[in-house]
């Protein structure tokens, strides 16, 4: 039912069953908030965004009341600005006073909502209570006194990842956000994908930092520095240099990082193929053999940590294969150590990831006790390191990069997006199993931003199904079916964060809709552009596993 009501003096049209906040974003006014999240139930429970409805006694929350026919709202009246201020001044009351060397200085939305709401001096003085910085967990740094309590992270962990790691401790004004029994992210079900920094409003989250140890590395001349390159970090970057988000930034980007000291760049999309390559090759047996299916990948190291915590029983079902980061540490450190005749520990091997997980499998996994990768940089980081050597990229000239490890191909870049890596497996499966190339090469099903995808594709005369999904509590959904007794799927992709690595975890804060199209559409326009669509014909990659093996 569609019925107008007013706001500030003017005539809204709205339905039934809308929000106060749902009409006012619609029609253009801006609400402060701070506990909401679009798509979550709402709660109220910052109250930041009240608005005076006339006939109502009291200032009503506009994220969790809904409109109805007769209302006339005020969302700017003094009573409400005041209220607003007073929310915030008591939140200021308990809150660090080191924004000048914050790393969320700028990007902090209490900062911001202090500086709209006109607010210059501390009206409220508490006594701070004295509380530890987690520092424990290798990639999520939590600190309790930057915390506010708007229970975002607590959402996201329950709602979309699905682990509860962290939750309300104590009671009343002893009340804050940590862990069970306050042990420390790194003793929990944590699967440190990051998510809770995403939606973080302070820096109480944020990822272990890999900066200063980069930056070191750089100046000394001792090291040889290189550097790796997730196909899912170059969109975000663009977004931040202001290039538009369809452009392929691989060789500039590459330019400016041989600019700051590393001597070679390398692109992980080409050991995503490597992977690629072993996923279809243990698939391909596995039908062939009819055992242990489906089988689930393995790439994401927070839905590998998930599988330890919480379904170890699907251990074996797990692709055997270490993952394209790995996979490339490993060659940088052994066969391009040895090309180049230098030393492994000389070299100091950093990649680049959308996802603060990495930060934790990179010390999970070493050969003969040394590091495979030596730090992980988020893409924010990466951010940052660019900015502190001072690189404009709007007057940049592309040079020609030379990028190790392969010729450069397209299917491991749709390892960034939920479906990609599916799609990029059917390929090569299909000519495993029938000797032929799959038509259409494009497989639709598997593409777009939605948490769950699924398509079936014949090979040969036999058809298989398969499916992606993001976000592990969806993962948990599709898993409880299959354990019910569902079987008509041969693989499952599987990837923590929503929508893939697009939206990870170490991705730019304030990632919206139209960001995500934007990083998507980059990943599929780089596909349509490539000669090499399939793993099987890069020939540098079909090279590298005949030397090597099994990876």
């Amino acid at each position: 039912m569609i019925f107008t009501i007013e706001i500030n003096g003017q005539p809204v049209t709205a339905k039934r069953g809308e929000t106060i906040l749902a009409v006012l974003n619609r029609t253009g006014i801006r609400i402060p908030t701070l506990c909401h999240l679009a798509g979550f139930t709402p709660t109220g429970a910052c109250r930041m965004c009240v608005v005076e409805v006339e006939g109502m006694p009291g200032l009503v929350t506009s994220c969790s009341h809904p409109v109805e026919e007769w209302m006339k709202i005020t969302t700017h009246s003094p009573r409400v600005v005041k209220a607003r201020r007073t929310v915030i001044e008591l939140l200021l009351a308990n809150h660090p006073d080191d924004c000048l060397y914050c790393e969320r200085s700028g990007n902090c939305e209490l900062q911001d909502l202090a500086f709209e709401l006109n607010i210059k001096e501390r009206h409220y003085r508490t006594r701070k209570a004295s509380v530890r910085v987690d520092r424990n967990c290798p990639s999520i740094e939590r600190d309790p006194a930057k915390c506010i309590l708007c229970g975002r992270c607590i959402r996201v962990c329950n709602e979309i990842i699905g682990v509860s790691a962290i939750e309300i401790i104590g009671r009343g004004s002893r009340s804050m956000i940590g862990t069970s029994q306050n042990k420390g992210l790194n003793t929990q079900a944590c699967v440190k994908c990051g998510q809770c920094i995403m939606v973080c409003p302070t820096a109480a989250l944020r990822e272990k930092n890999s900066y200063n140890a980069v930056i070191d590395a750089l100046n000394n001349r001792g090291l040889f520095p290189v550097i790796q390159i997730s196909p899912g970090v170059q969109g975000s970057i663009a977004e931040d240099i202001g290039i538009k988000g369809g452009k392929d930034l691989q060789v500039l980007l590459g330019t400016a990082l041989r600019r700051m000291g590393f001597r070679q760049v390398f692109d992980t999309s080409a050991s995503a193929d490597v992977m690629i390559m072993e996923i279809s090759k243990q698939l391909a047996q596995r039908i062939r053999d009819k055992e242990k299916m489906p089988l689930f990948t393995s790439c994401c190291p927070s839905w590998v940590k998930y599988i330890e915590e919480f379904k170890p029983g699907l251990k074996e079902h797990l692709v055997t294969s270490q993952s394209p980061m790995k996979i490339m540490g490993s060659w940088i450190k052994n066969q391009f150590a040895e090309r180049m005749n230098i030393p492994k520990e000389n070299i100091f091997s950093v990649a680049v990831m959308p996802c603060t997980s990495k930060k934790h499998e990179a010390i999970s996994g070493s050969e003969n006790g040394d590091p495979l990768i030596d730090a992980v940089l988020t893409t924010r980081e990466l951010i940052r390191l660019i900015r502190h050597y001072g690189i404009d990229f709007s007057t940049l000239e592309p040079e020609n990069t030379e990028f190790g490890f392969g010729v450069r191909g397209s299917a491991g870049k749709l390892s960034g997006i939920a479906g990609g890596e599916t799609e990029a497996v059917a390929r090569t499966l299909h000519f495993q199993l029938t000797g032929q190339e799959i038509s259409p090469v494009k497989i639709n099903d598997l593409r777009g931003l939605k948490h769950r995808k699924e398509t079936r594709i014949k090979f040969g005369r036999n058809t298989y199904g398969f499916a992606a999904v993001s976000g592990l509590n969806n993962a948990r959904l599709l898993v409880e079916e299959i354990e019910n007794g569902r079987s008509d799927l041969v693989m499952v992709e599987v990837m923590a964060c929503p929508f893939g690595c697009i939206n990870g975890g170490g991705q730019r804060l304030g990632t919206d809709e139209k960001a995500l199209k934007s990083r998507m559409k980059a990943l599929y326009d780089a596909d349509e552009e490539e000669m090499i669509k399939v793993a099987h014909k890069n020939p540098s990659i079909t090279e590298f596993i005949q030397t090597n093996g099994k990876v």
